[in-house]
């Protein structure tokens, strides 16, 4: 009806818009009787063909509005009451729900919301490249590996933070079971490029694939040697940066440098072991950047150093297994006594276009301390470890061959070492937020082997994962 109404003060208004311009009053005196009629019949003319065009449009407009309420646009719903008896269905109003979103709570003028989710399948002698057979051995299964999800924002004031949660996380719970619980927890002053200050949770600066953030590894698993040496996540504060941000803009990521200061047993815990803490310190040099052979191309090196005082009950391998169990197997080394420990590490990384080759070295010294007349209860060793891997694009940024070497001597007894290569494949759907991984993994002991009739000596493994960022 209102449509209609509007449409008919539009011909009016165009009407006598018309008729007025016709019968101006010089034109009266400019023109004939055949003059005028002539126009008046053009006016006319004029006027049945825009209320024509003005009639199309109702008919587009009436036929759009009998579209909106039929996809819900009358706002109304169907109710059904009843009496008991009998049922009845009535149309009524419903209240439009008003739109949901999130803004930050404070003075962040940035504030991301992320996350990301790992699914494997693990099938033969299950993580045996972990010293995990004979008196450690798992089953064949399905594991949600990681389910990440973590919020980041930035400050004006030239603040930074993270705070991240794993589903999958088994801190302070059995073995056998996951629980929700902190990963990186931090706060990042970041005013100064050559001297940013980090205070929370998060990795101590140790180990170049243990840095490597875990959506981005070549192979699904980290090696073994970098799960029993280095610290992984502490609790602590650290000074960070590239030196030569402002005196070299031009090689400003020649040498980025880390220094920190940890509790040294782990993340989320709310005491530390003793009055000492751990120090850990790392260098990256980036002397090359540039092409070979028209490829982008660059050469990364590093070098890390650590020491900590520790005391009884302590987990010196946080991340994965370093004792040695009278079947050859390995465990987590939660020590008997005090130790004064020093760690470090060396590595390097050639990129040449779709080629990759990285490297890395450990070594480790774990020193028994007598603490109030109470002796450590274990012998000293040298634990160390290394690994080479190699990866190449068969298809350009989609389908990844990688093999790795990889091997740790425990330093515990003679011959205790474990040795394991894996050969993958991974395919990038988009990148690594949806990315399909495939990994053989033969592993063998030295224990075993110089010791026969303990168990098998010999291990294989296939793993396959499924991820997704978001």
């Amino acid at each position: 009806m209102c449509i209609d109404t509007c449409i008919s003060k539009a011909a009016c208004i165009s009407l006598a818009a018309v008729v007025m311009a016709a019968f101006q009053p010089g034109a009266v005196q400019a023109a004939s009787d055949s003059e005028r009629l002539e126009k008046l019949e053009k006016a006319v003319e004029q006027l049945q063909k825009r209320n024509t065009e003005l009639e199309q449009e109702v008919h587009r407009l009436k036929s759009s509005t009998a579209s909106t309420s039929s996809t819900g646009g009358d706002r109304t719903k169907t109710k059904v009451a009843s009496d008991g008896k009998t049922y009845v269905e009535k149309n009524v109003a419903t209240e439009e729900k008003t739109p949901v979103f999130v803004v930050p709570a404070g003075p962040e003028f940035r504030l991301t919301l992320g996350g990301y989710i790992q699914v494997n399948f693990e099938d033969g002698d299950v993580s045996a490249f972990e010293g995990r057979f004979g008196l450690t051995a798992l089953k064949d299964r399905f594991r949600l590996r990681r389910a990440r999800i973590n919020l980041t924002g930035d400050f004006a004031e030239q603040f930074d933070f993270k705070v991240e949660g794993d589903f999958e996380n088994s801190d302070g719970i059995s073995s056998n079971r996951t629980d929700f619980s902190g990963t990186d927890i931090f706060i990042n002053w970041h005013a100064i490029p050559e001297a940013n200050i980090k205070a929370g949770q998060w990795k101590a600066p140790f180990g170049l694939e243990q840095l490597m953030p875990d959506p981005t590894l070549l192979t699904i698993e980290r090696s073994l040697p970098t799960g029993a040496i280095t610290p992984e996540r502490q609790i602590g504060v650290q000074i960070w940066g590239k030196p030569f941000t402002n005196l070299w803009p031009q090689q400003k990521d020649l040498l980025t440098y880390y220094a920190g200061i940890f509790n040294g047993n782990g993340r989320n815990t709310t005491v530390n072991d003793n009055n000492n803490f751990m120090y850990v310190g790392r260098l990256e040099l980036l002397p090359f950047k540039g092409k070979i052979f028209g490829q982008a191309s660059s050469l990364k090196l590093g070098a890390d150093i650590l020491n900590s005082r520790d005391d009884k009950g302590t987990n010196i391998s946080q991340s994965l297994n370093l004792l040695v169990n009278a079947d050859g197997s390995l465990s987590p080394f939660t020590l008997p006594g005090a130790d004064e420990r020093t760690a470090w590490s060396v590595d390097a990384w050639l990129n040449i276009g779709p080629f990759d080759l990285i490297g890395e070295y450990f070594q480790e010294d774990v020193d028994g301390r007598t603490v109030s007349g109470v002796a450590p209860g274990f012998a000293n060793f040298e634990p160390s470890g290394w690994y080479v891997l190699g990866g190449y694009y068969l298809i350009p940024k989609k389908l990844q061959a990688v093999v790795k070497w990889e091997a740790l001597n425990p330093g515990q007894f003679g011959n205790d070492g474990i040795h394991s290569i894996t050969g993958g494949l991974n395919y990038y759907i988009h990148g690594d937020s949806i990315k399909v991984m495939a990994n053989y993994v033969h592993t063998w002991s030295d224990f075993r082997e110089a010791r026969p009739g303990i168990g098998d000596d010999q291990f294989d493994e296939v793993i396959m994962r499924l991820q997704l960022m978001f």
